[in-house]
């Protein structure tokens, strides 16, 4: 049985408190939240042990694994500590505000030799993860472009502040969005080298971007384009889009569907000349508590998996993390 805790008990703390509690190899040892009312329900409904300090709740219950889902501008000082204390961490995205500050932890991560995550959903997405698979197999020939969109209407008029306005919150377009985008491409295809221009537009916000605009070239020379913007009201709600093109074919896929054109199949199996269309339901595997979508438990199970040593701790690690982080400040430094 592995014991658990929880730092941040907001929308993703609670999506993942609810994940854990399912999980028959997880005992929840500890909460950990700044608000009362919060922990008050938490202990009064779901018989939590509730802390407003997390190196209380730390020392007092002595977890495993701790899922750190605050804002990102604490997770430095907060992943740093658990580290030194040797304690397995699964952080929420993004991963740091700085790539020192990552390189750091990443550091640190190895020699502690505890297992480390990032919740990088999209990679446990059947569709995404077939369109991994493909592109490895070298099926679409040399592979010359691709564009990584994302579109949803999250911020969509002129609001209160919060931490999602605050860029030294971690706020923003680019770091709540967009890096969902770039940790699919540099997972899919390769991490981002350079960025040859970028474009961070406000459409709403005052103090952060509501879209992000950018050209890219991967480590493998490959170039591309990125698109995101979180004030599309077109959309009920968040969708991703990775296109790769290459001499052979084209995949376009989204969370939904995937759609594979080939010159040649070359005898790869489930696929023909031409169009080749499939579903997530095709390529979803089952799990035994789904919330909001089979991705969020099953990269939760893989946490819990990988420090049971059932699975390697190779999928969304700090170091791939970081890679995000890197791309990020390229942009950011690269923008107007």
């Amino acid at each position: 049985m592995i014991k658990v805790a929880l730092i941040g008990a907001g929308k993703m703390g609670i999506s993942h408190l609810s994940i854990l509690g399912a999980n028959p190899n997880v005992e929840v040892v500890g909460v950990c939240d700044t608000s009362k009312m919060v922990n008050d329900f938490l202990s009064r409904y779901g018989k939590f042990n509730c802390f407003t300090d997390y190196e209380k709740m730390v020392n007092e219950t002595k977890p495993d694994a701790v899922f750190v889902a605050v804002p990102t501008k604490f997770h430095y000082s907060i992943i740093k500590d658990l580290l030194n204390k040797k304690v397995h961490v699964f952080a929420e995205k993004p991963f740091c505000l700085t790539s020192v500050e990552g390189q750091e932890l990443v550091s640190l991560a190895a020699t502690q030799e505890v297992i480390n995550q990032v919740g990088y959903h999209n990679k446990f997405i059947g569709t995404f993860k077939e369109v991994k698979r493909l592109v490895n197999t070298g099926i679409l020939g040399k592979i010359h472009h691709f564009v990584g969109e994302s579109y949803g209407p999250v911020v969509t008029k002129p609001q209160q502040a919060t931490w999602r306005s605050d860029p030294k919150a971690g706020g923003g377009c680019l770091l709540d969005y967009a890096s969902h985008v770039i940790d699919l491409i540099n997972d899919t295809l390769a991490p981002v080298s350079s960025v040859k221009g970028s474009v961070l537009d406000s459409i709403y916000s005052v103090n952060v971007e509501d879209a992000v605009y950018s050209l890219l070239e991967l480590n493998n020379n490959v170039k591309g384009v990125l698109s995101v913007n979180w004030s599309d009201e077109t959309y009920r709600k968040m969708s991703t889009t990775i296109t790769i093109s290459g001499t052979n074919g084209k995949i376009i896929s989204d969370a939904s569907e995937l759609k594979v054109y080939l010159k040649d199949a070359k005898s790869l199996a489930g696929y023909t000349d031409g169009w080749n269309l499939k579903n997530i339901t095709d390529l979803t595997e089952p799990v035994d508590f789904n919330l909001r979508g089979e991705e969020y438990t099953s990269q939760v199970d893989y946490f819990i998996d990988t420090i049971l040593g059932k699975v390697p701790n190779t999928i969304n690690t700090f170091q791939s993390a970081w890679f995000t982080d890197k791309a990020i400040e390229l942009i950011k430094s690269n923008s107007k």
